[in-house]
This record gives structure tokens, sequence and C-alpha cells, in this order.
């Protein structure tokens, strides 16, 4: 199933990839060319299956994805989030294939990415963003290993507003957070009783406000330096 993007504003995934690294006229005609027209993927659907061969590069134009790993017992892990203006499959090597399961959290807007040879600008920006990739994935393993469960919650959503900041697509410190607690436990390693008492913590110390999906962070800064959380966008771009 395809549908047509809404051209009155700039479409998230390019302007990530343009704030990443400003783009020329190829790229943006290019990265403009390839979301006109998106496939839609259900939610819960696959996009890879672990081992799967990987045939093109993909860009999420709207929607949330994750890489996950799904154990015997039914267990899963989320090992990361994949937003508009991110990547899936970028690899330089000859016949590669997916490392992970990616699924679709929500419905997920899909295209194939444009080829990088089209531009220089477009290769840095693909290159930054695969650095990105990299950071966010350090920062996770120190997540699970070392945060404790209110400073694991903390982290995540930092790093989520200073993702959808790149993309545009949040307003001052305000953000749409479309996941249950049982995802945000998959990925925080917590059960969903325990994601709802941080939850309800963080409002009692004024640290957030959540209605509906709507997540506003009330003072971003000082809770980063609370915890300790360091922007990775700093050591990537």
């Amino acid at each position: 199933m395809t549908r047509a993007v809404n051209r009155q504003h700039t479409p998230p995934a390019l302007q990530r990839l343009d704030t990443l690294m400003p783009l020329d006229g190829p790229a943006r005609a290019a990265v403009t060319g390839a979301i006109a027209r998106v496939r839609l993927v259900e939610p819960d659907q696959e996009l890879l299956s672990e081992g799967q061969a990987i045939t093109h590069t993909l860009l999420i134009v709207d929607g949330w994805a994750a890489r996950v790993r799904v154990f015997p017992d039914g267990r899963r892990q989320i090992l990361s989030f994949l937003l508009p203006g991110d990547l899936i499959g970028h690899c330089r090597q000859d016949s590669p294939c997916s490392v992970s399961t990616v699924i679709a959290l929500t419905e997920v807007a899909i295209c194939v990415a444009p080829r990088p040879a089209i531009s220089p600008a477009l290769a840095e920006a693909y290159a930054i963003s695969t650095a990105l990739d990299e950071a966010y994935l350090l920062a996770h393993i120190a997540r699970l290993g070392r945060l404790t469960a209110h400073e694991r919650i903390c982290d995540l959503l930092l790093e989520l507003l200073d993702r959808f900041q790149l993309s545009g697509l949040a307003d001052a410190w305000a953000f749409e957070l479309p996941l249950t607690q049982e995802k945000l436990a998959d990925v925080l390693g917590l059960t969903a009783v325990h994601i709802n008492r941080m939850l309800q913590l963080l409002r009692k110390e004024g640290e957030l406000t959540l209605k509906g999906r709507q997540l506003v962070l009330t003072d971003p800064r000082g809770l980063a330096e609370k915890i300790g959380h360091i922007t990775a966008r700093v050591y990537a771009c």
C-alpha cells in the first residue's frame, strides 16, 4: 500500500538528514522524490527478519519501528528505536544480512533510501546517521547495565527528545510518545508495573507531564545534569 506525503511542510525524514549535514540540490531532490510515495507497514509487522538478506537501504518516513530480539519463551528485548529519518540496512559490505529483526511498533511509512553516491552531502548525512546509530546502541548498553530504573527511563526520554528535535517533531520540550508501558518495559528491561511507578514518580517530582500521547519534559537540561545524560550527537556529529 502506498500513499502521498504531505508536501506543505518539510518531511521529518528530510529535515533530520538536512540537520545532520546540509543537503545540496541533488540530495534534497533525491530524498524528496524517494519519500513522495511510501509503503505502509502495519503495527507489529516485520520490516526485516534476523538473518534476512538486505537488498536495499530503507528510510523511515513516519512512525516508530524497533530492532528486537525475541527469546524462545516469548520474552522480547527492544534493542533500539527507529524513528523518522533513520536508516534501516545501511551497509557497505557485499551481501549484507540483518543482524536483528526489525518490527513496526506503530503504523510505519518507509521508502527505499536514495543511493549515497548521488551526492557527497547525502553520503555524509548517511555516515553521521550510522555513527548516531552506534552511539545510541552504546548508550543503551550503559543504560541497561548501570543505571537505576529511574535513571533508565529519564535517560531514554532525553534521548527521544533529542532525536525528535533533529527531525522537527519536538515542540520545544514536548513530543508524542505512542508507546504502551509494556513496550517501554521491553526496551528498559523492567516490568510494566515498574514503568508505571516510575512515570508516576516523575510526574510527582515535576520532571514531566503526560497527557494522552503528549509527553513534556519540564527541565531537560536539569534532568540531564542530574542523571549524567550526554547527548549522543555530541560525539557523532
